[in-house]
């Protein structure tokens, strides 16, 4: 038990190869380390990428500019 909230039990062992299992609330992510890891380094290059500023799309055909108007004082 970990926390009291995590249980890990060994489901099978096969020769060198133990395989376990992981019983954890939904809110508690459970991941691989080399998937876990992952998910880190895609995270902080998410967070320091200067991508690109994104290109503006051009109004429709039906869209109509606006216009200021202008009062004569």
């Amino acid at each position: 038990m970990i926390d009291g909230r995590i249980h890990v039990k060994v489901v099978r062992v096969d020769g060198e190869t133990v395989k376990i299992g992981i019983d954890a609330p939904a809110e508690v992510p459970v991941h691989r380390r080399e998937v876990y890891e992952e998910i880190q380094l895609s995270n902080q290059q998410a967070l320091t990428r200067q991508g690109a500023e994104l290109p503006k799309l051009p109004l429709p055909a039906t869209a109509k500019p606006k216009r200021e108007t202008v009062k004569s004082l």
